[in-house]
């Protein structure tokens, strides 16, 4: 009897024990920490967390791996680029809320979550069963401060989400190991970009190698394998809070992964359990017309033409290149044909119905258009080169329409619809049959116009003087049905939107000063709110400025020409009696000056972000002096003048004072100069000469400024000498890094900041031939060892230049403010 109920008590013993380990084995709390052995198993023993190693190496690493399948398959490492070298380590809670992996003596943090936590004893951290680890600050297991899947590995799980919190700027990718037995950070990624109508790229560091295509309200165009039917229940995320894509498996048993490899392929897997190996379902770049941009602007891949070349051109169309095209190399793209022009003889569209849609990167999006308005919207708008729904469910709702190069379009066995302008070749018949009349007609018209303005222009000679002096002369031109300018002064049509002033109005609760963003010297800015939830900025042009009507025409005209990520977009304008205003895209953060010349706000942009922000005006510049169709000198440029996006990307803004250059011409001269005190070049400013050697004067400036934290023109040492002076000082006595920004510490890169320091010098020495392209700088910049020629002397070194008190000088300190005296002259694009 005795003998019994002692086993039956040592059975209840054992129970309990293995209960509370059981409770225990998916946890790590402060008095449990993870030794080098133990592993953390989820709760449905779908995950397990551990220390592990890869082949032919002893360096350890904390992972995350599946539980149930036999071959191991890490999803998840938290140190991945800095392993540790022994056994020794231990994954373990601090007392302020934080997971760290350490050494046994503690000596060594090899990674951390870094969260900000509130001192108590509920600290956990839980491994759950769809492969999250979570940290709790407390029993409540509703509350996190931390989870894995906001910071993927290699892998995208089902619940993970790929994107953007859009509250604390976090963005979601995923990054290839740098081999199968490497788990740090390699150079390709998996990641989503904002811009125009949202994608997925897969990158080779910051090249595009494919892309998904665009979000059709079931799937991306370019992966026609998710239909309806998909094994995957797939939710597309966009709003104020976030704006990513989550998928899930619809049945739970199996088990599916999505990784970017090694080898630059971003891959669908599902474990076989028969088979036990992962049988690969969908993978990218996958044949030749996966890769981005394979055929060029205006290009579209086929694979499925049976041994010819896999590139053609869209419709109205010829290769750029032919001889090139015999060679299988269609890089170059497509030209319009000879006599196929849109505006005059297009007559319709051409319905690609099985495509991968054109990059979205540069189109335009507006959900509350149907589709049928969407033809109709496009085909009388001559910029417009194609159309598709934005949403291709119930029938199709909303519109995309692209406008300038259309690329990395492809054709799928299945896909979304796709419309792209068609255009006749005029021939000597049709000009016969339909020419001849239409001409008829069109001199009799123009005849009876001539004569009705004639005598109109006699009756109303005064009125139309004062006209002509005191707003935007509509004398010779006419405002289209969907907002574009006809305008001799203006040039080429403009494809923009129309704000009313009562929307503006409304969307700016009447102009209100706490919707004010800033003020400048051609007017206010104000932060907007359309009905549609789209904000906007609201540049509104002082009555009271001379330029203001020449300002307005400038930035018209370009900024609605040039397209790039590092420029600021243009969405429209209002033109009312007096006021006129330009609607820009919001960018939050406003400035770059608001931050590197604030002393609190500077410790957020730390050496990695500046050097990010330096690149992207570099790229900026690049593509108004080189890559755009028109050659533009900015003439402008400034830390105010560079704004920052949610993600503190950089975009160059305000053209009013922008110059086109032709395509053979260098440099201009002008009788009176614009731009502002501190960033001009020497040439400039003395002799009214401006070229692009005058926009990499300013660069050299804002670059000196950015790495430094101080204004160019408000530094003074000993009163004696500005920004430049100083920096050339510490240059000649081999101290160039103390000119770094103190607030960034010893956490920036001694490098890249001398190599940035270098650059600057030689973009502000006083004889613009001296100075290098933007072309070198960016090649410079992308190239650490790359031997860069000595500096010689700056320009306006010697001492802080000294104003006068009357009217036409600008003050000695303080802010910088434009030089605004020049009627500017828009040179029609060629």
């Amino acid at each position: 009897m005795y003998h019994q109920k002692t086993i039956i008590l040592a059975s209840v013993f054992m129970f309990l024990l293995l209960f509370r380990f059981c409770t225990c084995k998916d946890t790590i709390t402060l008095t449990q920490p993870l030794k080098d052995g133990d592993i953390l198993v989820s709760s449905g023993e779908n995950f397990a967390l551990g220390f592990f190693s890869t082949r032919n190496s002893g360096n350890r690493y904390v992972g995350i791996w599946y539980h149930k399948v036999s071959e191991q398959t890490v999803v998840w490492v938290a140190n991945r680029d800095n392993p540790i070298a022994n056994s020794s380590g231990i994954l373990s809670l601090d007392q302020s809320g934080n997971l760290i992996l350490h050494e046994t003596d503690k000596s060594s943090i090899f990674w951390s979550t870094n969260v900000s936590g509130v001192a108590n004893d509920g600290f956990s951290a839980q491994l759950l069963d769809s492969g999250n680890l979570v940290l709790f600050q407390g029993p409540n297991r509703d509350v996190y401060s931390w989870q894995s899947f906001d910071y993927p590995s290699d892998t995208f799980l089902p619940g993970m989400k790929l994107g953007m919190d859009r509250k604390t700027g976090l963005k979601r990718l995923i990054t290839s190991w740098k081999s199968s037995g490497n788990p740090g950070i390699g150079e390709y990624s998996y990641a989503m970009e904002f811009i125009g109508s949202t994608q997925l790229f897969l990158y080779k560091g910051t090249t595009k190698i494919f892309r998904s295509g665009s979000w059709t309200g079931q799937g991306w165009s370019g992966v026609p394998e998710m239909t309806p039917n998909f094994i995957f229940n797939a939710t597309y995320i966009e709003n104020n809070i976030e704006v990513g894509v989550i998928y899930f498996v619809r049945n739970s048993s199996i088990f599916s992964r999505l990784v970017v490899n090694e080898s630059g392929i971003v891959e669908r897997l599902t474990w076989h359990e028969a088979n036990r190996r992962w049988i690969g379902f969908w993978s990218a770049p996958n044949d030749p017309c996966d890769g981005y941009n394979h055929c060029g602007p205006f290009g579209i891949c086929d694979p499925y033409k049976s041994g010819a070349f896999e590139c053609d051109c869209l419709p109205g169309y010829e290769p750029q290149a032919p001889q090139d095209w015999y060679l299988r190399d269609g890089s170059r793209g497509c030209k319009r044909k000879v006599g196929a022009e849109m505006c005059k003889s297009g007559d319709g569209f051409v319905e690609l119905a099985r495509a991968k849609v054109p990059d979205t990167s540069m189109a335009r999006v507006n959900m509350s258009m149907g589709v049928e308005a969407c033809e109709e919207f496009c085909l009388g708008n001559c910029t417009c080169e194609g159309y598709a729904a934005a949403d291709i469910r119930e029938g199709g709702r909303g519109c995309i329409t692209w406008y300038g190069d259309m690329i990395d379009t492809r054709s799928f066995s299945d896909g979304a619809k796709y419309s792209s302008k068609k255009a006749k070749s005029s021939d000597k018949n049709q000009f016969l049959v339909i020419g001849m009349p239409v001409i008829a007609i069109g001199v009799f018209l123009l005849t009876t116009i001539c004569c009705y303005m004639k005598k109109k222009r006699k009756n109303k000679k005064a009125y139309g003087r004062r006209e002509h002096e005191v707003g935007f002369s509509f004398s010779e031109s006419l405002k289209s049905m969907d907002g574009s300018f006809i305008d001799k002064d203006i040039g080429e049509n403009v494809d923009l939107h129309v704000f009313d002033l009562k929307t503006i109005v409304v969307a700016t609760d009447n102009f209100s000063p706490t919707s004010k963003l800033g003020e400048g010297g051609f007017g206010s800015v104000y932060k907007g709110k359309l009905a549609n939830g789209q904000e906007i900025a609201v540049k509104r042009l002082s009555q009271s400025s001379g330029q203001g009507m020449q300002e307005f025409k400038n930035e018209v005209t370009l900024i609605a020409k040039l397209q790039h990520k590092n420029l600021v977009r243009l969405f429209g304008y209002c033109f009312h009696r007096n006021e006129q205003m330009l609607i820009y895209e919001y960018l939050p953060n406003k400035g770059l000056d608001s931050f590197i010349f604030d002393q609190e706000k500077a410790s957020l942009l730390d050496w990695k972000k500046r050097f990010q922000i330096i690149r992207g005006i570099v790229r900026g510049l690049l593509y108004l002096h080189q890559d755009s169709r028109l050659k533009i000198i900015h003439r402008d440029l400034k830390a105010s003048n560079v704004l920052l996006d949610a993600d503190l990307n950089p975009k160059i803004a305000d053209f009013g004072m922008a110059k086109i250059f032709g395509g053979d011409q260098d440099e201009a001269k002008t009788r009176r100069v614009v731009g502002t005190y501190g960033y001009m070049s020497p040439e400039y400013a003395m002799e009214g000469l401006f070229s692009v050697k005058s926009d990499v004067f300013s660069f050299g400036i804002l670059l000196l400024e950015i790495i430094s934290g101080r204004k160019n023109n408000s530094y003074y040492l000993d009163n004696s000498v500005n920004l430049v002076g100083h920096a050339w000082d510490l240059w000649k006595q081999d101290k160039a890094l103390s000119l770094v920004d103190s607030s960034l510490g010893d956490s920036f890169d001694d490098h890249e900041s001398l190599l940035c320091i270098h650059v600057g010098i030689l973009c502000v020495q006083e004889l613009a031939a001296d100075r290098p392209t933007m072309t070198d700088v960016a090649f410079m910049l992308s190239n650490r060892e790359t031997k860069l020629p000595s500096p010689n002397q700056p320009a306006f070194i010697f001492r802080q230049l000294k104003y006068g008190t009357d009217s036409t000088s600008a003050p000695a300190s303080g802010g910088a403010g434009s030089v605004c005296d020049e009627s500017i002259t828009i040179v029609r694009a060629r």
